[in-house]
Parts: structure tokens; sequence; C-alpha cells
């Protein structure tokens, strides 16, 4: 960890000015974030296998309103510099990070100067194998659709198939999914829509509202887990012909 830190610290002093020292001086300083990154990462890791350790890709950092001020004019080589040191950090601990990496910032008002935080998600890449791009606003307004990670995808009959391989609808770069781990059915009945979700003999396995399910229906709402991602169900009522 001491060499990935001091490599950091070369790097930030070879590519910002005395600017940056000064804006930091009684505030957060850049290497307590990067030590701070480093710990999340190491509290975060989930076992995959016995030699595969899966780690979030999306951290946030969270500053108090003086210190995110003084970030701002920096906040791009900072950025870069951190994403530098976690990658090199993933690469000598042997972790696997979920997907892209991406570090932000954003402001905290109930810390003070000096005080930060560091939160952390898994968002594994999602690619849809249809041969158009669908609009947000299209997914949106679908009568059927699927969230992940702040993507809307849009469900439509007969279903698709969810998994890590090139094979699948939806291909969810998530080492915890199989490459093709799930099948989501829709019938439309005239009256209303049906969903349905079918286990692929997948290797962790479909959790469904918090249960493990090898075929169920899901109602609207319903938050389905595969692997590391979370995926919610939405469906469009209808409205009454009468």
């Amino acid at each position: 960890m001491a060499g990935v830190l001091q490599r950091f610290e070369q790097r930030l002093e070879g590519v910002v000015t005395g600017a940056f020292a000064r804006a930091f001086r009684s505030a957060v300083q850049p290497v307590e974030i990067a030590a701070a990154l480093q710990r999340e990462i190491d509290n975060s890791a989930q076992i995959l296998s016995r030699h595969r350790r899966l780690v979030p890709n999306d951290f946030t950092v969270e500053l108090s309103p003086s210190d995110h001020e003084r970030l701002v004019p920096f906040g791009e080589t900072l950025t870069n510099e951190l994403s530098t040191l976690v990658r090199e950090y993933v690469h000598e601990q042997r972790y696997t990070l979920a997907g892209p990496l991406t570090i932000s910032f954003t402001e905290a008002p109930e810390l003070g100067t000096g005080r930060f935080r560091v939160r952390s998600r898994t968002n594994a890449s999602v690619r849809s194998a249809a041969s158009t791009d669908v609009s947000d606003s299209a997914a949106r307004n679908a009568e059927a659709r699927l969230e992940i990670g702040g993507t809307r995808h849009p469900l439509t009959p007969p279903g698709l198939v969810i998994g890590r391989g090139s094979e699948s609808d939806l291909r969810i770069d998530d080492p915890g999914i199989s490459r093709r781990h799930c099948e989501i059915r829709i019938h439309d009945t005239g009256e209303a829509v049906q969903i349905t979700v079918l286990d692929l003999d997948s290797t962790n396995g479909v959790i469904l509202n918090g249960h493990r399910v090898s075929s169920a229906p899901v109602p609207d709402g319903s938050e389905l887990r595969l692997g590391n991602t979370t995926i919610l169900v939405r469906l469009t009522p209808r409205e009454d012909p009468s």
C-alpha cells in the first residue's frame, strides 16, 4: 500500500502547481483521499472464487462545502491521478473491478472542513444485443422495462436472455453473472402484461425480492439480484378502456 501511495504523491507533485498545495494546506489532503479509497476497496472486496475477489468500481468522495470549493479547479487532475492509483492497487492486490472505473466528488453540507467520506458501488457495464440503440425516452415510456444502474431497457415479448456472454440479449459485464444467467419472459394477455423469470442453471442463482428462485412471476417494482447487479422491473399500468 505504501508504494502505491508514494507513487501517487510523486505523480501529483509533477502535474500540479503550488496553488494546489496552498488550496489544501488546512483542509483535506489528497493522500488522505487516496488512502481512504484503498481502505474502501479492501473493506468491500467480495470473494468470487479462490483466486478472484470483486471490488467496487464506482466511488463518490463526499467533501465539506469549503473543501469542495477548493477542489473544483483541480478536480479533473486529482480524479485522473486517483483513478491511476486505484487501478495500480487493484492490480497489485489481484482484485477484479466490477466494471469501468469512475471517481466523482460531491458536496456534503453536514461535513466540517477537513472531513470527508468515501462511498462505493459495483456498477457493471450493460450492453444490449439489439442492432439499434433505444433512446432513454423510448425505454422510459415502454410498457415494461428493466432499470439497471441508472439505465433503462425496454422489455418486449417474448422477452430476453440476460448474461455475461456475447450470445445474451442483454449483456452485463459482472463476474458474478453466468454467460447465460436467466431468461425474462413477457406475455401480453390483452388485458395486462405478465412477466416471469427463469434461472438458466446459473452458478450464483437468481434472487427475486430477497428469495432465490428457479422460476417465478415478477410483479411490478420487483428487484432481481444477479451476481452483484440489481435489476428493477417496472410495468406501466394500462388505462381502463371504459
